[in-house]
């Protein structure tokens, strides 16, 4: 499926103040006349951005069935500004929560990739800690999260640092690894590292109030699954599905991996339904 930009033209807004001010790109696809759904809101993955194959393919799905669909580059990435050097997982929550207050819909279903999930997790609670009608913002109809990279920092990152790594953030702020996906290297800066340490979800219970649907690939190199029953295990409360599938990588891009990922949004979509029926 191709990206539907024809029709879904790019929109920027502004997110902080001063010098902390940049503009962050987002695509608004609009629900269809009286579709009372929740809107779907994709969050994206470390340099991953919204034009790819599974962010697409979720706004193909919200074009297919009338709903509306948001997504958004963070700062650092894609067609928003700022710089990546200056990303930590308190900014980027702060545009995603930004973009979604803006557009404004009463339902969302969260869908996170990567760190993407890990920013699901912390809107879930933001949206639920930030009382009051005009700050509390949409409520949360479900969550969708492919490989999902909670704490990725602390939990995948720290414990693995070698010392020329340690001796890199010590002197120059940051230290760079080979990317499997992109010809430049990962930048992972300590600014990043220490913020992720507030951000830390795996630390407790995490009550996100609605149904939460993980898929995970078992031969995930970056994620390993067994991150992903750990997850599980904070999520006591709420109704969780895993989906393990056996082959899978960290991208679940494949074609089968799409069509898992669109019926677990369409399970969510259907949940959402059932439950805004009167008894």
């Amino acid at each position: 499926m191709s990206d539907q930009l024809s029709n879904v033209q790019p929109q920027f807004l502004t997110v902080g103040e001063g010098e902390a001010a940049r503009e962050i790109a987002m695509l608004v696809r609009p629900a269809q006349a009286g579709n009372g759904a929740p809107a779907l809101v994709w969050l994206s993955g470390y340099r991953s951005d919204m034009s790819g194959t599974k962010a697409v393919e979720l706004d193909g799905l919200a074009a297919e069935l009338g709903l509306a669909c948001i997504r958004l580059d963070y700062s650092g990435h894609g067609l928003s500004g700022g710089s990546f050097g200056d990303g930590t997982i308190s900014r980027w929550l702060e545009e995603a929560l930004a973009v979604i207050r803006h557009v404004a819909p009463e339902r969302v279903i969260l869908v996170g990739s990567s760190m993407g999930g890990w920013i699901a997790l912390r809107l879930a609670q933001e949206l639920v800690r930030q009382g009051g009608p005009k700050l509390a913002g949409p409520k949360l109809a479900g969550m969708v999260l492919i490989a999902p990279a909670p704490d990725f920092t602390s939990e995948l990152v720290e414990p693995n640092l070698k010392a020329k790594e340690l001796k890199s953030l010590a002197e120059r702020g940051y230290f760079e690894e080979r990317s499997q996906y992109s010809p430049e290297p990962n930048i992972y800066t300590r600014a990043l590292i220490e913020d992720g340490r507030e951000n830390r979800v795996l630390d407790g219970i995490i009550e996100t109030g609605c149904p939460v649907h993980i898929l995970q690939g078992m031969k995930d190199p970056d994620v390993p699954h067994a991150h992903a029953m750990k997850l599980v295990e904070h999520l006591p409360a709420d109704d969780v599905v895993l989906t393990f599938i056996r082959d899978g990588d960290h991208r679940l891009s494949r074609p089968g991996d799409i069509a898992l990922l669109l019926s677990a949004v369409k399970g969510i979509i259907r949940s959402s339904t059932n439950r805004q029926m009167p008894a």
